[in-house]
């Protein structure tokens, strides 16, 4: 039997030529490849404005190219040659960081590298060019404290303002934090003609992000990640503006965090290996500062009561045993909410943890707990019985999480949690932070635990482990975090979401192609303005940017037929 070929569409490509008065040069500058297997030439006026890109389709906004899209861009057909030999970026005048701000001095250096490595991998000799050529790319910091040695927060300001213009080119900030999201943009408007010259065109952006929580989930616990892996989603992250790396670091299957207080949490058959399928703590060191350079945040998940058997493993009596009847059954449920111990395991625990991830929270995860052991333990049933609890277990989990909130809350750590939590009715702190996933009534969640007052992060509809065939990214871009209906006050409460790849499926073997570029469409959801919705635009633009990653060595997977000019694996 003949199979029918399957009939997968990219969206409708409608070609939008605008007639202008421009001279060749400017229409040569701008010629661009076309993924659709022709080449189109665009012709853009001095002065063109794009504002509330929602409202209508442009063409030139597309070749641009830029993800995710500022919220305010002018750009200009006027075109300037920059070369290797002959561009800098420096510090300017008057700037409140210099060359002892050793981040800014390796982002230099990294996206110097970025505009012009592939030329010089090429062995292509970047001859100082004299013609519109631009010469340096000035940074100007402004806050007192540029914050060059610290480490970026849920009130960092990552805003930023770029005047692209020749000779001399300025992204001026409050601090590095928004000095690097305008690094990162400038070297996306680089391109190279027909003749592989570097070319940027003149630009007016004024940036700043919609949502200050732009996350991503990874699980090293389902399968381990080599440090590789994360490093170079690290790199993916920063090139699409997300700013915070939830680790869910550990979980029931193994725990490849290697604790100095309780070593044997992974020595003793918690992790996969003891010694090559663990994080030892230079490593994991080296994960926050990498993050660091490149202003994310790390916000380590340990996850209890459940999702703990790996625990179990390192740790004698601190998982509750289950019962058959009157005989234990030599299994384990969650963790012992009963136990003295569990507290003072609890507590030294957490006191690690808080010195080694210096970010002001900690995620305590709270989900899907299975109370059945709970059930059979004699033990167990005894104390309900005295707390008043009755049977419902809830209680019994409800006075577990919040034992353990005031033990994190001594470490001066606020806490994230899982909607459960909230759900439940445990007592939180005003600052906790509930992340809803659970994708029954969003809408509904995310109106009762705003208009609870509680500051709310949204995952429910970026589950990026479901994978389907075709272009899924449209429906994670077409996702509005604020539809739910609440006031303007309850809205203000959610300061952004997280997409997720959990790893029951995932490897380094295809971690980073499964999860870019798909994960873009949420970054420019959480970092756009809320009119930056056409998804044909968007395709035009997440098309070449997947290119982009390519070339910097990401392997990012194909939204649909095409090509790069610089292939994965390629010379």
């Amino acid at each position: 039997m003949i199979k029918k070929r399957r009939q997968s569409r990219a969206p409708n490509r409608q070609l939008t030529v605008l007639r202008c008065c421009c001279t060749v040069t400017e229409m040569a500058a701008l010629r661009l490849l076309n993924f659709w297997a022709m080449l189109v030439t665009l012709s853009v006026c001095n002065g063109w404005l794009f504002e509330n890109f929602g409202s209508y389709r442009n063409r030139e906004a597309d070749e641009v190219a830029l993800w995710p899209l500022p919220q305010k861009i002018q750009i200009s057909g006027a075109a300037f040659q920059l070369s290797s030999a002959g561009f800098q970026i420096t510090h300017a005048n008057g700037s409140t960081a210099g060359p002892s701000c050793s981040l800014l001095q390796n982002a230099f250096r990294r996206y110097f590298d970025y505009i012009f490595g592939n030329a010089r991998k090429q062995g292509k000799n970047q001859q100082k060019v004299f013609d519109s050529e631009l010469q340096e790319l000035q940074v100007l910091l402004t806050a007192k404290d540029p914050e060059c040695d610290g480490y970026p927060n849920l009130k960092t300001d990552e805003s930023y303002q770029l005047e692209v213009d020749q000779p001399t080119s300025v992204l001026k900030a409050a601090n590095v934090w928004g000095a690097l999201r305008g690094l990162e943009t400038f070297s996306q408007l680089v391109y190279e003609d027909d003749y592989g010259a570097h070319k940027i065109n003149k630009t007016s952006i004024s940036d700043f992000p919609r949502f200050a929580h732009r996350g991503i989930l990874l699980d090293t616990s389902r399968h381990y990640l080599p440090l590789k892996a994360i490093l170079t989603n690290l790199e993916a992250m920063a090139m699409n503006k997300f700013n915070v790396f939830h680790w869910h670091i550990v979980d029931d299957h193994s725990f490849p965090f290697l604790s100095r207080t309780f070593p044997d949490l992974s020595q003793r058959k918690g992790a996969f290996h003891p010694y090559t399928h663990v994080y030892t703590p230079s490593d994991v060191k080296m994960v926050i500062e990498f993050a660091r350079m490149r202003g994310i945040r790390v916000v380590a998940e340990f996850d209890t009561p459940g999702h703990t058997q790996s625990w179990g493993k390192g740790q004698p009596d601190l998982l509750t045993p289950c019962f058959s009847g009157s005989s234990p059954t030599g299994t384990f449920g969650p963790v012992n909410p009963i136990l003295n111990s569990t507290y003072d395991f609890m507590t030294r625990f957490f006191k690690e943890v808080s010195t080694v991830f210096p970010d002001a929270y900690i995620h305590l995860g709270g989900d899907e707990v299975d109370f059945s052991c709970w059930k059979s333990n004699p033990d167990i049933q005894k104390f309900m019985d005295q707390q008043g609890f009755g049977q419902d277990y809830k209680k019994l989990e409800s006075y577990y999480i919040q034992r353990l909130l005031d033990i994190v809350s001594a470490t001066n750590k606020g806490y994230m949690v899982w909607q459960e939590v909230f759900d439940n009715g445990v007592k939180l702190k005003g600052d906790t932070v509930v992340e809803v996933w659970m994708n029954n009534n969003v809408d509904g969640e995310l109106q009762k635990v705003t208009g609870s007052g509680f500051t709310t992060i949204l995952s429910a509809p970026w589950y990026l482990d479901y994978i389907s065939y075709g272009q899924d990214w449209q429906k994670y871009y077409k996702v509005e975090p604020l539809s739910f209906q609440g006031t303007a006050e309850q809205k203000k409460l959610v300061i952004g979401g997280e997409a997720c790849l959990w790893g029951e499926y995932v490897d380094g073997t295809n971690l980073t192609p499964r999860l870019w570029p798909r994960a873009s469409a949420v970054g420019e959801r959480l970092w756009s303005d809320e009119n930056v919705k056409d998804i044909n635009s968007a395709y035009n633009r997440l098309a070449k940017h997947r290119c982009r990653m390519v070339q910097r060595g990401i392997p990012a997977e194909p939204l649909y037929i095409g090509f790069c000019p610089h292939e994965y694996g390629g010379l």
